[in-house]
């Protein structure tokens, strides 16, 4: 069984990592898990009240195939966690590790994308934090896949998914499927939202 475990924080944003996990556990049969600082209960930017089985300093690495850290403003603040070395040490020992919207700053701390390809919410956002990594940042507004590490920006949960999951080396049909029903709503003409157009 592939054993997941996504990291959140107060005001995490809930929907980066919804998605993902609930296609692990519900298609997939994986063990998705959450972790929080000391395990205390935390409140999604949308209000939802979240508590984790574990506590982020309880993580065992050689336990786990997918570390995820959820996005959300706390990193962009003193009352992040340091997981930076949580982190290192989990891209050393070669399991999956994926971060979305600032949640990829933790990764730039880390130092894991000082020599492989990556994205955010945007270039400027990482640059803030003196990275070595600023040459190979994709500006994207998808999921970037390189040597077992996930990147995306926060607008972008599909291709999070998918790229985690292939980087896993899950792939059939039934997943296909899956991704090309979230991938139709942005094939549909849509003027409604544009500057221009009427709302009512």
């Amino acid at each position: 069984m592939t054993r997941v475990i996504t990291i959140l924080t107060e005001n995490f944003s809930d929907w980066e990592t919804a998605l993902i996990n609930s296609t692990c556990r519900g298609y997939y049969g994986f063990d998705t898990r959450f972790a929080s600082p000391k395990g205390t209960p935390v409140i999604s930017s949308g209000g939802m009240l979240v508590t984790p089985q574990l506590s982020i300093e309880a993580i065992q690495l050689d336990e786990i195939d997918l570390l995820i850290v959820c996005g959300g403003t706390a990193w962009q603040t003193e009352r992040a966690p340091n997981i930076t070395g949580l982190v290192a040490q989990a891209y050393e020992k070669n399991i999956v590790v994926a971060a979305i919207c600032d949640g990829t700053r933790v990764l730039a701390q880390a130092g894991v994308l000082d020599n492989l390809r990556h994205t955010s919410n945007s270039a400027e956002n990482l640059s803030q934090l003196n990275y070595r990594g600023a040459a190979y940042y994709q500006d994207v507004p998808y999921a970037v896949a390189d040597r077992r590490v996930i990147t995306a920006p926060g607008s972008a949960p599909v291709s999070f998914m998918a790229e985690i999951l292939a980087t896993l080396g899950v792939s059939d049909e039934n997943l296909k499927t899956y991704l090309a029903m979230h991938a139709a709503e942005h094939r549909r003409p849509n003027t409604r939202y544009e500057g221009d157009s009427k709302m009512t």
